[in-house]
């Protein structure tokens, strides 16, 4: 490996990371303002109704999402409909980290017991725009740069690892 070899893995590296903690601070304010959606269905319904609200989806999998062909059935019509209607895609390597940020680990401790709720389907999360303009944001351009970088570089998905806290 050269010098410029690794001085590029680093930087590429430090701008995952950047754009991770841009991914949380995005998620945060979404949060605040109720103005996210979560669940592969849930996210379905609202891009079927309000597509141009929508401002980022992301989609959330681990090693073992990846062998169930249903989830990669959903993911693709999913893809496929934010790349129609030019909705920004992220693909979020770690759904824990991504449940511990959206404040929806459920709990669970043997009082859970059977009558405990489902865990929220967290596959897919839409972020939609709140009533003042994206661009206010700078987060969420950050992100928005970085998705149309890697449309550039033929990385119609990328895959961000969020950071461990």
């Amino acid at each position: 490996m050269t010098l410029e070899e690794f001085s590029a893995g680093e930087q590429k590296t430090e701008r995952m990371d950047t754009v991770g903690d841009a991914l949380e601070e995005v998620l945060s304010k979404a949060l605040s303002q109720r103005t996210i959606t979560v669940g592969v269905y849930e996210a379905a319904k609202l891009l079927n109704v309000d597509p141009d609200n929508v401002v980022l989806c992301l989609l959330a999998a681990d090693e073992d999402d990846d062998r169930d062909v249903a989830l990669q059935i959903h993911f693709t019509l999913i893809q496929a409909f934010c790349c129609e209607n030019d909705i920004n895609i992220l693909r979020v390597s770690n759904p824990g980290r991504l449940a511990e940020l959206l404040l929806l680990e459920t709990d669970r401790s043997p009082a859970a017991g059977e009558g405990a709720e489902q865990p929220p389907d967290l596959h897919c999360v839409l972020v939609t725009n709140p009533h003042s303009s994206q661009w206010k944001d700078p987060a969420l351009s950050q992100l928005i740069c970085f998705c149309r970088e890697s449309r550039y570089m033929d990385q119609w998905v990328p895959v961000i690892n969020l950071p461990e806290r």
